[in-house]
């Protein structure tokens, strides 16, 4: 017996959502009452869980508040093994799975709204890496952890607008690595680079906050490109 899907929230709150590894923890918030809401979800996905990577990592709810505070609706998720998510973690491939599910979810809920995807560190790796697949109308990328493992050379180019955000003091995820795979692959993306800023950008949120806000803007809906 196929287990329903439960109702994209009108209001900010918490749900389990079927996946392929088991129910998976959703978070939904919606923009403040006083911002104009705009059609675009944007789901956001957490850096590694096996070094203490969760959906409410203060990156990624960063991340998060810069979206609503334009007008954007966001959906964080845990991957499987992480909080209250079954299953266990899979190197980047159920972990694709995951976000397929939760992404499948959002269009079948809220068909007319954009789907964006954004990720930090590892969770940008699994969004990066699933782009193709799921075609959003913007990606945004926060250290993304290239050189770390990761098969970033398999990985097919974003085609739609894409930020990359970088801290130039970043301790885990060599800088430079990112810059060099970035112009290896002649990528078409706004590259970001934040000085004096470390992996978690530690003392750097609120500039992490203007740096999304800035990069995306003129993608959201109606605006100017």
């Amino acid at each position: 017996m196929t287990t329903p899907l439960p109702v994209f929230p009108d209001a900010s709150g918490a749900l389990l959502l079927p996946g392929p590894a088991g129910a998976l923890e959703v978070a939904v918030d919606v923009p403040d009452d006083d911002v104009a809401r705009v059609p675009v979800v944007a789901v956001i996905c957490h850096p590694l869980p096996t070094e203490g990577g969760t959906m409410h990592n203060k990156v990624v709810t960063m991340a998060a508040r810069a979206l609503r505070e334009l007008g954007v609706t966001t959906v964080r998720f845990n991957f499987r093994g992480t909080g209250q998510s079954a299953g266990s973690f899979d190197q980047g491939d159920g972990e694709r799975d995951d976000l397929r599910a939760v992404a499948g979810w959002v269009r079948a809920q809220r068909p007319s709204d954009e789907l964006w995807l954004a990720g930090f560190s590892f969770g940008a790796y699994v969004s990066l890496a699933m782009a193709s697949e799921l075609q959003p109308a913007m990606l945004v990328s926060i250290a993304p952890p290239a050189g770390r493992g990761w098969d970033f050379d398999a990985i097919t180019l974003p085609t739609m607008p894409w930020l990359v955000v970088q801290g130039e003091a970043d301790e885990i995820v060599d800088p430079q690595a990112v810059y060099d795979w970035l112009a290896k692959r002649k990528a078409k993306a706004e590259l970001v680079r934040m000085p004096d800023t470390s992996h978690f950008f530690h003392r750097k949120l609120i500039d992490l906050r203007g740096a999304i806000k800035s990069g995306v803007r003129r993608h959201l809906p109606g605006g100017n490109d």
